[in-house]
């Protein structure tokens, strides 16, 4: 797979390229600025881009108007955003942008533990979600201005869909909660229930769960 990437720490970045390459992707280009990740991802239509959130001039949120552009105009591209801290606005701009492709939010710290980092890298250039965990508690508090169905979760169900928006398997999920995988899937049937998610064909019960999560609205 091909990525791009925007950091404009120049240590980090070159970091970030050897973990991308030693996880198997092609880093195609590299860049320390908005304008100069959108014109990448323009000319090399990658299948992902890495995207701190804060980058010149301002220092502000340049790295997430960024990628809600790249969102829009390059659907096929997956969008990995990058952040010394938790800024739940920006997720929840980034998160609600939904268009098919991998989308994740991760704590620069994560970067770390390689294995995990690499593991979420695939993920999200696979289709797939990979949210902080420090992210999910936040996303957890926000609140609609009418009911909420999250409010029928019990706290373990609760936990569970977490770590469903994470993009955690069933085996995963009960590695991390030390339960069965039978345990996890009955939580995660309690979940379709209680967020009114019947069976259907035409959609992937476990993707409405977590996009309802997200969304933290009805």
């Amino acid at each position: 797979m091909r990525a791009v990437i925007a950091e404009d720490s120049v240590l980090l970045r070159i970091g970030l390229v050897k973990v991308l390459e030693m996880a198997g992707f092609e880093v195609c280009a590299e860049t320390g600025d908005a304008e100069g990740l959108l014109a990448a991802v323009e000319e090399h239509r990658p299948d992902l881009a890495l995207v701190d959130v804060r980058m010149p001039p301002g220092f502000t949120d340049e790295g997430v108007r960024a990628a809600l552009v790249i969102r829009s105009q390059s659907p096929g591209t997956a969008v990995l955003l990058l952040s010394q801290y938790v800024e739940e606005r920006y997720a929840a701009d980034l998160l609600s942008s939904r268009n098919g492709a991998g989308i994740g939010y991760l704590l620069k710290q994560r970067v770390a533990d390689v294995e995990e980092f690499v593991d979420a890298l695939r993920r999200v250039a696979g289709g797939g979600t990979a949210l902080d965990p420090q992210v999910v508690a936040q996303l957890l508090l926000r609140r609609g201005g009418g009911p909420d169905p999250l409010e029928r979760l019990t706290p373990r169900e609760r936990e569970v869909l977490a770590l469903m928006a994470e993009g955690r398997s069933n085996a995963a999920i009960a590695d991390g909660l030390v339960v069965s995988e039978s345990a996890v899937a009955k939580h995660i049937n309690n979940i379709f229930a209680k967020l009114d998610l019947p069976p259907a064909a035409e959609a992937h019960r476990r993707v409405l769960a977590v996009l309802r999560f997200l969304d933290g609205t009805p």
